[in-house]
This record gives C-alpha cells, structure tokens and sequence, in this order.
C-alpha cells in the first residue's frame, strides 16, 4: 500500500487519504505509474523527427508564409466538428467495445488513410483532412474512454474526450514554472466546466455561445502545436502520400496515448479522490 501525505503550513504531515475511500492499491499505483508514463512522455515532435530522419525544424522552415493562418483556421474547424461529434453521437455506440480493449487499430488504420490522402496533396489539404482524422481521433478517444468506465451519456465525460486534444501540447499561455499533464488540466478546467455547465441547461443547440467560444479557443490553442508538427513534417519533399499515413498514424497513437493515461487517471479520481491521486502522481 501507498501512504500518501502532505505537509500543512507549520510543517507536520497531514494524511490526504479520506477514511471513507479505499486506499491505493499497488496495482493502482502500478496502472497509474503507467498513466504517467503516457501523459509525460516525449511529444509528438520527438517521435516524427525519428521516423522522418531530420529534426522538425527543417520541416518549418519548408511551410509557405500563410501556413500559421492555414493550420489555425483548420485547427478551429477541426474542435468544432469534434466538439459537434462529441454532443451529438458519443453515446450513441454504448457497448461497441468491451471494457479494456478499445478498437485502436481500426481508428489507425482510418486516421492512416486520412493522412495519405493529406500527403499526397500537401498543406492545402489540411483543412479537410484534419477534421476528418481529428473525428476519427475522437472516436478512438471515446472507444477508450468508455473502456475506462466513463458514461458517454454525461456532457462532461463528452467534453472529457475533446479536452484529451490539448493534452498533447503546450500554450503560449501557460505558467512556465508549471507544466505537465494536471498543470494542463488546471488551465482549462474553467472552460471546460463552464461548456459542461452550458450544455446542462441549454443541450447541444447555441455552439457559438460563449461558454463554447471558450472551449474552442482553449483547446485549439493547445491542439494547434501538435498540428502545426504535423503539418511541418508533411512538408518535407520526402513525405508524400506513404509517408502522410505514417505520420497519421503517429498522430493518432500520440493522441490514443494522452486518453489512456488521461482516463487511467480519472477512473482512479473515481475512486479515491482527485487530491489523493495528483498527490501519487507527482510522488512517482
């Protein structure tokens, strides 16, 4: 067993551990040692740079001059539609999937044909292919949220899966002394319970309200970094349509990565209680 405890402000150590939730097991501790693992990895950057060979600098520098605005409109178009997707059809696939095995590979071998078609015509493809390859994502989100045991009925559990898209990058925004997977849940966990808040008393109708301009703001600001990688790496000559699928391919495992862990964690929180398994986490 894991003793988890904390020092209060005259320096004594208080127990976080709540009597009437169970304590950590050490296969709990073991599953979200393995959740850590995902959430803190190396990005998708390191992993593109390996497979195309070249660091994805060189890619940027390939980019056209409007490539920041191209990849930021198809950024926002993409939550959107995954935003819409989420409302509006998550729940609709109850029991697809036995819990703990997620149809992974089918969501790859779909986000890899979407990646082909993308490399084979460049950047101006980027704003169809990535709403097509970021509701594919979505779906596998979802697939493995379910697994963990989350109710895809519930708008926040919906809004749980879109928000695993800003998992897998930083913000121009983000306190540089803190950083990480809960220092990201914590800067959007306002929008995020603000949309869920909206949904709850208005339903799926008024997208543009502005507890949804929010969401959509906060998660494309995260979600861009990680696109404008892709898009950088799908730019280099030798790319082209083989190498768009792999990249693809990459994308959506970095992203099949970030909602495993991510929902690892929230079936832990489930369980014991958020403060006791950010405090395991970060003892780790």
């Amino acid at each position: 067993m894991l003793r988890l405890a904390m020092k209060t402000s005259e320096g004594s150590t208080a127990v976080t551990q709540k009597k009437s939730l169970p304590a950590m097991t050490d296969i709990e501790i073991d599953e979200l040692r393995a959740a850590k693992l995902l959430l803190e990895n190396p990005g998708l950057a390191a992993k593109i740079s390996s497979f195309v060979g070249t660091p994805i600098e060189k890619g940027f520098a390939l980019l056209p001059k409007q490539w920041n605005t191209v990849v930021n409109d198809a950024t926002r178009k993409a939550i959107e539609t995954a935003l819409k997707v989420a409302l509006w059809t998550l729940d609709k696939g109850k029991g697809e999937a036995k819990a703990g095995t997620p149809s992974n590979w089918w969501h790859k071998l779909a986000a890899g044909a979407s990646g082909a078609a993308g490399g084979a015509l460049g950047l101006a493809a980027l704003s169809v292919e990535l709403p097509v390859s970021t509701t594919i994502m979505l779906r596998s989100i979802a697939d493995i949220a379910r697994s963990e045991g989350e109710d895809l009925k519930l708008a926040d559990a919906q809004l749980e899966c879109v928000q695993v898209l800003a998992l897998g990058g930083s913000s121009k925004d983000d306190d540089g002394t803190e950083i990480g997977y809960f220092a990201a849940r914590t800067a959007m966990a306002k929008a995020v319970s603000e949309a869920a808040a909206h949904f709850a008393s208005q339903g799926v109708t008024q997208h543009g309200a502005p507890a949804i301009v929010r969401l959509i703001t906060v998660v494309a600001s995260r979600f861009s970094i990680v696109v404008s990688e892709k898009a950088a790496a799908q730019a280099v000559p030798i790319v082209g349509a083989i190498g768009g699928a792999v990249i693809n391919t990459l994308f959506i495992d970095h992203f099949q990565d970030m909602a495993r862990g991510h929902f690892i964690v929230r079936r832990l929180e489930r369980l014991h209680g958020a403060e006791v398994v950010r405090l395991a986490y970060n003892d780790l």
